[in-house]
């Protein structure tokens, strides 16, 4: 989503020399790698859409994968980006070398640019968990970020491991097609309860034809997820948070009826502590009779299945593991190297850290869209790409414009703002006690701490004193 966001606005700037490089043999990232059963995004389609490119065609308010992969694949091609990618080029290392990037790929090609621009995402690698015996497993078991769809699941004994939002979907749409459903749960997980509307022709023929009224549902929805959902999470005392832990017990209370069922799904940690998933048919699907919630820990996996530490042995036919990403190796694991041999890893000793999650002291002319700290916990990421990649534009204009050969953030400015951010995640929803993929090494959370407007505020115009300029050569 963001190389092509880049990619689009960088021809709109008038730089045409440029190349979008694709690890991959087709675009889309995430949309592309996840095609579980019940993939869908949870923020509002109309929201999750381009500035610049309205959808009037979306199916439901929160669209499924499918229909966002097509949405993606459409904008590039609409814009002739398709043309500017080279797929099927993983990219290993990247080193700054007199003045420029020396590129390095998994083919063993070759590039030498100006400007980098990373586009990565923070969702791509996926976590297997190591458990003993998972080699041994004589049914099917895959992550779900690789679904197997050469493997039937029509009335066969299903196991999901993980109950977050890919779980959740995976179990509400599966149950019914399914034999049996185990689901493990090592954390039980907030739910709020997510009404996902359809779009009647009606509707979007207006859409076609009035422009304007998408901008207006677009305004309204933003509008509406911005108070109700984003800006509440960075007060752990604000009424918008005690709304939403309301809501979620709420949801608990009145879909589980048996009370034995309800204590073991409810959470020990405050909502939207760890990532809220937001759906409709879980606590439904979990208590249909050919679905079991596990709860015992997982001693190890077995030729016939799942064995937890009460001696049960679950047999299964098919295992997922739900288990999410690696979300902290942004860039990782290429080799990336910058100024007098400073190496990412040594930037990142003992987390990772930027300036505004774009810049990076002694990385001169180096760019990252998403980058730590960027806002992945409570905004929509098409909206952050899209004010990030602006912001990142008049980095490389000023560059342009002066003459000089590098720009990059100052060592004081980027020890500043990521002490603000440390001061500000204090206050935050996501300190109050849990374990969460947003939390790094050291328990800091790795998003953003400040409201949807400071967030465009801040990012609206650099401040030019943070920033080091040196001449070209």
């Amino acid at each position: 989503m963001s190389g092509i966001l880049a990619g689009i606005r960088l021809r709109e700037a008038g730089i045409d020399d440029f190349v979008i490089y694709e690890k991959a043999h087709d675009l889309g990232g995430t949309w592309r790698d996840n095609t579980y059963p019940g993939l869908a995004c949870d923020v509002p389609s109309h929201v999750y859409s381009y500035s610049f490119a309205p959808n009037p065609e979306w199916s439901r308010r929160f669209s499924p994968g499918p229909e966002i992969h097509r949405y993606l694949t459409r904008t590039a091609e609409e814009h002739g980006i398709r043309e500017r990618i080279v797929f099927d080029r993983e990219a290993t290392a990247c080193s700054y070398q007199d003045g420029r990037w020396q590129l390095e790929f998994a083919d063993g090609s070759r590039d030498s640019v100006d400007f980098v621009i990373t586009a990565v995402g923070v969702l791509h690698h996926p976590n297997m968990p190591e458990i003993e015996g998972a080699a041994s497993f004589e049914g099917a078991l895959f992550h779900s970020a690789r679904w197997d769809h050469s493997v039937p699941i029509e009335g066969r004994r299903v196991g999901v491991i993980g109950t977050g939002s890919t779980a959740v979907q995976i179990v509400s749409a599966i149950t019914e097609k399914v034999e049996t459903l185990t689901l493990f749960q090592r954390t039980a997980q907030w739910i709020m309860p997510g009404q996902n509307p359809a779009y009647s022709e009606d509707e979007k023929q207006r859409y076609r034809e009035d422009p304007a009224a998408i901008d207006h549902l677009r305004t309204e929805l933003d509008l509406s997820f911005t108070r109700q959902f984003s800006d509440a999470l960075i007060g752990s005392e604000s009424p918008g948070m005690k709304r939403i832990e309301e809501m979620t017990r709420q949801h608990l209370e009145a879909k589980v009826l048996d009370p034995e069922l309800r204590d073991r799904l409810r959470p020990d940690y405050r909502a939207a502590c760890k990532r809220l998933v937001v759906a409709d048919g879980f606590y439904e699907a979990i208590q249909q009779p050919n679905a079991a919630l596990v709860t015992e820990e997982i001693e190890c996996i077995e030729p016939a299945g799942v064995r937890t530490r009460d001696g049960v042995l679950h047999e299964l036919d098919v295992l997922v593991f739900a288990t999410g990403f690696r979300a902290h190796d942004f860039m990782r694991p290429m080799r990336i190297t910058g100024r007098a041999g400073k190496t990412l890893d040594e930037a990142w000793d003992p987390t990772p850290r930027a300036y505004r999650s774009v810049s990076m002291p002694d990385f001169p002319n180096f760019f990252m869209i998403v980058g730590p700290h960027s806002p992945v916990g409570n905004f929509s990421l098409i909206e952050i790409s899209e004010i990030q990649v602006g912001y990142i534009l008049k980095l490389i204009e000023r560059v342009r414009e002066s003459g000089s050969g590098e720009i990059c953030a100052r060592p004081e400015a980027t020890d500043r703002f990521n002490a603000s951010i440390r001061e500000a995640m204090k206050g935050t929803i996501w300190v109050t006690g849990c374990n969460s993929w947003y939390l790094d090494a050291n328990g800091i959370p790795a998003t953003w701490p400040f409201t949807v407007q400071t967030f465009r505020d801040e990012m609206a115009e650099p401040d030019w004193a943070d920033f080091e300029t040196i001449p070209a050569a």
